[in-house]
Formats: C-alpha cells, sequence, structure tokens
C-alpha cells in the first residue's frame, strides 16, 4: 500500500511540473509582444519596455523559467498588473464565494444523483427509470449558465425569493452570502447530478445480481439493507470516481456561473484578469486549479483505499 500512494505521489509531481512549464509557457507563446498585448494599442515604447523589465521578459528562456519555478516553489505567484497585488492574495480574496459554490453544489449534484441512480437501477425498465434516464440526459445536455439565467427570471425576478446576484455587501452575515449562493449551486448541481446519476445507475446495475446480494436476500435481510450496505457499497469505487472528477470540474465550471451571477470568486477573477490582458493572474489560476484538480484525484485514489479493502492488496 505504501509503495502504492509513493507511486501516486510521484505521478502528481510529474504532472504539476508539466502543468507549471505549460503555464510558464502562455506568455511566450501569445503572438506578438506579452507587454505590449497587456498595456494595449495606446501604450509608448517605454511603458512596454518597462513592463518588460518588470516581468523579466528580457532575461533569457531558461533563467525566466528557474526564476518562475524558483518564485511558485516559495509560493510566488507574481504580481497582478492591475490590482497591483500578488497573484497570490488576489486568489485569496475571491476564493471563499467559489469554495462554498463548489461545495454547495457538489452537496446537491450528489444529494439529488445517489437516490435517483440506486431507484433507477431498482426499478430498471419502470417508468421512474425511464423518466429519470430521460431527465439526466436533458440535465446533461443544458448549460449551467443558461439554467442560471432561468433560476434568475423564475425565482428571482418573478418570485422574489432570491437576489438575482451579488455575494452580499461588506456587513453581511455568513447566513446571507450562502443565500447569495443558493441559485448559482443549483444551476451547477443539477447540470452535474447527471453525471453522478448515470454512473450510480449503471454500476449498480453490474452488482444487483451477483450472487452476494442474492445470498443477502437468502438470509431474510431486509430490502433496503441488502440494495444499501450490500450492492451500493460493492458499487461505490465508480461513483467515487465521478464524484471526484466532478468536484474538480464544477471549480472551472463555476467561471461562467458566477459571471452570470455576477459573484467576486475565482471565476470572475480570472475572467476579467483575461480581458485585461493580466497574465500573472491567468498563469497564477491555471496553476491553483491545476493543483486541486491534480488533489481531488490524489484524494478520489486514497478514498478507494477506505471504500475497497481489495484496493490495500
Amino acid at each position: 500500500m505504501l509503495r502504492s500512494i509513493l507511486n501516486r505521489l510521484f505521478g502528481m509531481l510529474v504532472v504539476m511540473t508539466l502543468v507549471v512549464s505549460l503555464v510558464f509557457l502562455i506568455v511566450h507563446i501569445t503572438p506578438g509582444d506579452p507587454a505590449a498585448v497587456m498595456l494595449g494599442p495606446d501604450a509608448t515604447g517605454a511603458d512596454i519596455a518597462a513592463l518588460r523589465d518588470q516581468l523579466g521578459l528580457n532575461a533569457p528562456l531558461l533563467q525566466q523559467f528557474a526564476h518562475y519555478i524558483g518564485g511558485v516553489l516559495q509560493g510566488d505567484l507574481g504580481r497582478s498588473i492591475f490590482l497591483n497585488i500578488p497573484v497570490t492574495q488576489a486568489l485569496w480574496q475571491r476564493a471563499e464565494p467559489t469554495f462554498f459554490l463548489t461545495i454547495m453544489a457538489l452537496l446537491i449534484a450528489t444529494l439529488i444523483a445517489l437516490p435517483v441512480g440506486i431507484l433507477s437501477a431498482y426499478y430498471r425498465g419502470s417508468l421512474f427509470d425511464q423518466v429519470a434516464t430521460g431527465v439526466a440526459m436533458l440535465s446533461a445536455s443544458v448549460p449551467s449558465f443558461w439554467l442560471g439565467l432561468l433560476f434568475i427570471q423564475f425565482f428571482a425576478v418573478r418570485l422574489g425569493w432570491f437576489d438575482t446576484s451579488g455575494y452580499g455587501g461588506p456587513d453581511a452575515s455568513f447566513t446571507q452570502r450562502m443565500q447569495h449562493l443558493v441559485l448559482p449551486a443549483l444551476s451547477l448541481g443539477v447540470v452535474s447530478s447527471a453525471l453522478i446519476m448515470r454512473f450510480t445507475r449503471a454500476s449498480m446495475l453490474d452488482v444487483l445480481n451477483d450472487d452476494y446480494v442474492r445470498t443477502a436476500r437468502a438470509k431474510g435481510l431486509s430490502e433496503f439493507r441488502v440494495v444499501v450496505k450490500h450492492a451500493f457499497k460493492n458499487a461505490l469505487i465508480p461513483v467515487v470516481t465521478v464524484i471526484g472528477l466532478t468536484a474538480a470540474l464544477l471549480i472551472s465550471g463555476a467561471i461562467v456561473t458566477e459571471t452570470v451571477f455576477g459573484l467576486p470568486g475565482v471565476g470572475s477573477l480570472t475572467v476579467s484578469a483575461v480581458l485585461r490582458r493580466d497574465y500573472p493572474v491567468i498563469q497564477g489560476t491555471l496553476l491553483v486549479v491545476s493543483g486541486l484538480y491534480v488533489l481531488m484525484n490524489f484524494a478520489v485514489d486514497m478514498l478507494y483505499l477506505w471504500v475497497d479493502p481489495r484496493v490495500r492488496r
């Protein structure tokens, strides 16, 4: 088991090295002078030269890469051109809405998908199964931002239950801020639940007719215990995998949703950085999101050890 964990950690190191290299190359493969792109067409030659010197673009490429790697290892992701603050500080200031939005959306998706997927597999071929599968396919085809606009129109504008946008004022309580996340979390959660539901259904269908399930029924156990404790427990590995991948995808999927709902999260920061050509922020965001994605995959691998004891061997 220790060897397996060390192999996964080594794989994480290799992946993150490749990610850091690709993120570094973004500035250098951009057509034209990155400093001129950042400053816009009205910049003077002196302004461009000053920015190139500030970003270290005049140094040899290998020296720039070594400097960038050294900064990353020390937690320095550069300094935002427009915000004039360190990128790590900018990301930290915007992390709270994105973090809670991801958690709420994943919770909603899981609470919807797991029961529906289990029941759909148990009542295979029934009307409930057909309706659930059809709704899941429809949900998977709907863009989260379009669903968010519908939620705003119905729940915020027509019914007035929620605010249309924002994250509350500076003095807003934690409860008030969470209320602002209900609609965007629903938008992401409903769309993401489709994939989890389909994997849950498929995984349950694979185990419901196995010998140990029939043996559990022959022992006189209740149907609920047979399905939940015996069947679902053995169907968890594919489900855990897709939940982990969904959590990672929600972080990147929140970019458009945050823009629609006007949330001051990492997503809106990334959009504004792209529009302003604030490359240090874009690089830092890509690096952090990629790192979270890799860590999420590692966490899923570690969950396997708890879910299925056979993996430990």
